[in-house]
């Protein structure tokens, strides 16, 4: 569910909550084990040996939690958006900042060296140079929001990647948050079969990454969780108007700003916000931890 809440929030990415939570190199590689062969064995196998095979029970358990999610939270998280975006920004902005020292101590020590630092840099100046785009004009066309999700949804499972912001930046946000709260599902089925259809073919690809070089992909992801910072920024101007939705709501071209301490009523709440998000990391960490403690004496008990 945590996940689900932050996919809806542009600039926050559902992978940095998988990571926190000590679920993200299984999520990929129960995702990058489904393909053909999994209808294939339904047939051969039978559908409960299939499930025990692919891990279908993780996968279950994790995508109705972030669909409730989404179902509950999609007005709520608008409603925040448009009325209190400093507070919602701030408590993101907590979350994904002590997010970064959850995945910098993934890296072992001694690996802390040239192509390390390098890729860290490159994620913190890609997901820095994204976040920095304008938003496009909004596309509501079935087609399009099935090209939409099968982009969106490789961001959405990377750590500091926010899909929603993708969308954003697509011009495809708007509309899947507005055909989620009306039902509309000619649109819903067409992104959501455009996210499963790019889901399984990227999370092939980043797992095989993962297996292979894993500190360099660390350090990537760290620093796209970095360089994401400057979106979440809670304090903003507004520089001028880009384009005017349909439903009126008008879309500005923004640049972060430096808080009034002194002259702005939210400075407190914002920072109280701040905190919440990172008890929360710091929450799921030790949630993380308590469950691979378990598990491994589980192992050694059975051993």
């Amino acid at each position: 569910m945590a996940m689900g809440a932050a996919d809806l929030v542009p600039g926050v990415s559902g992978g940095t909550v998988a990571f926190i939570a000590g679920i993200y190199e299984e999520l990929l590689d129960t995702l990058g084990g489904l393909g053909v062969g999994t209808l294939r064995d339904v047939f051969k196998e039978g559908p409960v040996a299939t499930w025990k095979t692919y891990n279908l029970g993780f996968l279950a358990a994790l995508v109705a939690g972030i669909g409730l999610s989404v179902v509950l939270l999609a007005g709520a998280l608008h409603h925040l958006l448009e009325h209190h975006p400093v507070l919602l920004w701030s408590f993101f902005f907590g979350l994904v900042a002590a997010s970064v020292p959850f995945m910098l101590r993934d890296i072992p020590r001694g690996s802390f060296k040239a192509p390390v630092f390098a890729m860290l840099g490159i994620g913190a100046g890609t997901a820095w140079w994204l976040t920095g785009l304008p938003p496009l004009m909004q596309g509501n066309h079935p087609a399009f929001l099935f090209g939409s999700g099968a982009i969106a949804i490789c961001a959405m499972i990377l750590p500091g990647i926010s899909g929603s912001f993708i969308l954003v930046i697509l011009g495809a946000y708007s509309s899947v948050i507005g055909a989620l709260k009306s039902f509309d599902l000619l649109r819903i089925v067409a992104f959501a079969s455009g996210a499963l259809t790019g889901l399984l073919g990227f999370s092939k690809g980043l797992g095989w990454v993962f297996r292979r070089h894993r500190e360099l992909a660390m350090a990537l992801l760290s620093g796209f969780l970095i360089g994401s910072l400057r979106k979440l920024w809670p304090w903003k101007e507004n520089l001028h108007a880009l384009f005017t939705h349909s439903d009126g709501r008008v879309e500005y071209l923004q640049a972060n700003i430096s808080p009034e301490v002194h002259a702005d009523p939210q400075w407190w709440p914002a920072l109280v916000s701040m905190a919440a998000g990172a008890i929360m990391v710091a929450g799921l960490g030790v949630l993380s931890r308590r469950g691979t403690s378990s598990e491994s004496g589980a192992t050694s008990a059975a051993a």
